[in-house]
């Protein structure tokens, strides 16, 4: 079994050792378009029946890494071993060992569901009675059996997930890979396909690794790797993560400029403060006491304060220097998810 890892990461990436028991080793993995480093040395491994995440915003290097796991892509440099089998020497044996759920959309709509895996099946060499036995099994896994005969395009988005998953899941892989499964499902879809991947590890030990942009579905993995600019900044669990950050998160609206009002609490205060535009940022303990220190000291320069636990976005921020979103990258998002990243932002920071 593969040691514990530190949750923090000080010094470059972190060393796998290509002995240890994992599913998936990623070592030193380098990927470059032409100038634009899109990973910059990333290591960690995947265990045995483990729900592990890749978080992080649009263009941070997720789908890059996704794309070499899947053999559609050959690094730069590094290596990515899945089940052994290295995805730029042997790619034809690790796709064996792969499920793969793309975030855009692989099903026919115009065929049913019954169709879409019996097609996929003669793609793994699947036939006869064997097939049908499996596509039964799969189609009952997911709770679509009594749906089997109609036709995808009659499917709710959450029903058309499904469908994807059974596809991943028809020949028995050991290892799932979901690239962003939850785009465009509305928030009910979205906590039955999370249910459904939980399911998956604890009963049939499939070992799940998902890309995500999203706090809330990154807070339901075992594992998280985050991931800014093509690097590694953070890796454990939820929990561990969290406690690297002392005390409260601490975010100071100031009412002019936000610089000016992080070097007097700096000066005063002597606490490390970050400017995230128009707010000043600070992790302390006993926050609801140190606020009203705040306001006295610097009475009109503070328009609106909020205290709260830490959250994965403020280890972002805090291995970072800046907020998860940023303007680039949000108008990448849809507009339901958009909604999605509002919400959990108040619920985060209130």
């Amino acid at each position: 079994m593969a040691s514990k890892v530190s949750p923090v990461i000080d010094s470059g990436p972190e060393v796998v050792d290509p002995s240890a028991a994992s599913v998936i080793s990623v070592q030193n993995l380098v990927h470059r378009y032409e100038t634009r480093t899109a990973l910059n040395g990333v290591s960690f491994d995947v265990r045995a029946a483990e729900l592990f995440g890749l978080l992080g915003p649009n263009g941070s290097g997720k789908t890059t890494l996704f794309r070499i796991l899947s053999t559609l892509m050959i690094p730069t440099g590094g290596r990515a071993l899945v089940m052994g089998c290295d995805a730029a020497q042997d790619p034809a044996s690790l796709r064996r060992q792969i499920g793969v759920v793309f975030q855009a959309q692989s099903v026919d709509p115009k065929l049913t569901a019954y169709e879409n895996l019996w097609h996929q099946g003669h793609l793994y060499g699947l036939r006869g009675s064997a097939l049908k036995t499996r596509v039964h099994e799969i189609l009952t896994r997911v709770g679509l059996a009594e749906r089997a005969k109609e036709r995808v395009e009659t499917f709710s988005g959450g029903m058309q997930r499904r469908i994807e998953l059974a596809k991943g899941l028809l020949h028995h892989p050991a290892v799932l890979l979901l690239d962003e499964p939850t785009t465009g499902l509305d928030p009910g879809a979205r906590r039955d396909l999370w249910q459904y991947l939980q399911i998956l590890r604890d009963e049939e030990h499939v070992s799940v690794l998902v890309t995500t942009h999203l706090m809330e579905e990154a807070e339901r993995c075992d594992r998280l790797a985050i991931m800014n600019e093509g690097n590694l900044v953070a890796l454990g669990t939820p929990a561990e993560l969290k406690s690297e950050i002392g005390g409260d998160v601490i975010l100071l609206d100031a009412a002019g400029d936000a610089g000016v009002l992080a070097e007097h609490i700096r000066a005063q205060f002597h606490v490390t403060t970050t400017v995230l535009g128009n707010q000043v940022r600070i992790e302390q303990e006993a926050g609801h006491r140190f606020v009203p220190d705040v306001v006295e000291a610097f009475p009109g320069e503070i328009q609106a304060i909020s205290v709260s636990k830490p959250a994965l976005e403020d280890v972002f921020i805090h291995r970072t220097g800046h907020k998860f979103w940023s303007e680039a990258n949000e108008s990448d998002l849809t507009g339901s998810e958009k909604k999605d990243k509002k919400k959990k932002k108040r619920g985060g920071q209130s």
